[in-house]
This record gives structure tokens, C-alpha cells and sequence, in this order.
């Protein structure tokens, strides 16, 4: 994938997978009264040069911290379309330093009946 002529599939990246959470997401009444589960995916892109060399946490992205920021974004979030929680989840990666591009998957496991889940995945770079 080459945007502006940089090649992200060739970049160091971080993957946080399956981190569930619940929060408030969906247009309908109940959805709106009721914490609902919510899958996200992660795949940060960056690179890991620097922190290779020092192994420093300074030198690298700390997805400790990002991971909390995250559980405390969404959980407390109440948000009407998966869309725009997947985009308030890419901007809070973003603002790590280090972190050049965000690719974000939420999904919502009740949405449809018969589906495992329904989700959306939104690409984003700094």
C-alpha cells in the first residue's frame, strides 16, 4: 500500500488484536441506554530503528499507555456510528509520537442477526 510514495506494508508495525470493550454505539433507542461489546484491531505503523538499537521505552510507541487511553476513549464514548468511533480511535493513536499511519477495525458482534459481527476498517496516516 504506497500513499505519497511511502510503501506502509514495508514499515515496522505494532498489531493490538481483539482488545474488547463495551460502549454506548448504535442509532437505535436501546442502543443508546445500553453498553454494547465492541472488537477493535490495530496495526500501527512506524518504525522501530531507534528503539532496535537503545531499547528504550522512550524510543518506540508505548502501547501500554496507548491501550489505556483507548479503554478510556471508547468506554466512555457514546458514539452513533462505528465509523466515527473507528476514527476517534485512529486520531488517539495518532497522537502518540512515532506512530506514521493507524489501521482501525471496530467491530460491533451483535449488530446483525446470523453474523458473527459487522464492522468497518479505516486507514489513517499522521
Amino acid at each position: 500500500m504506497d500513499y505519497n510514495g511511502i510503501d506502509y506494508n514495508s514499515m515496522d508495525k505494532i498489531i493490538i488484536s481483539d482488545l474488547q470493550l463495551r460502549c454506548i454505539i448504535g442509532i437505535n433507542p436501546d442502543e443508546r441506554i445500553n453498553k454494547q461489546d465492541v472488537n477493535i484491531n490495530l496495526t500501527l505503523y512506524t518504525d522501530f530503528s531507534k528503539s532496535i538499537e537503545t531499547e528504550d521505552i522512550e524510543d518506540t510507541v508505548n502501547y501500554k499507555k496507548m491501550n489505556l487511553d483507548i479503554m478510556t476513549l471508547v468506554e466512555n464514548s457514546s458514539f452513533l456510528l462505528v465509523e466515527k468511533l473507528a476514527s476517534a480511535v485512529s486520531g488517539c493513536c495518532l497522537g502518540y509520537k512515532g506512530v506514521q499511519a493507524a489501521r482501525v477495525k471496530v467491530e460491533k458482534p451483535t449488530a446483525l442477526r446470523f453474523a458473527r459481527s459487522v464492522g468497518v476498517e479505516i486507514f489513517r496516516k499522521a
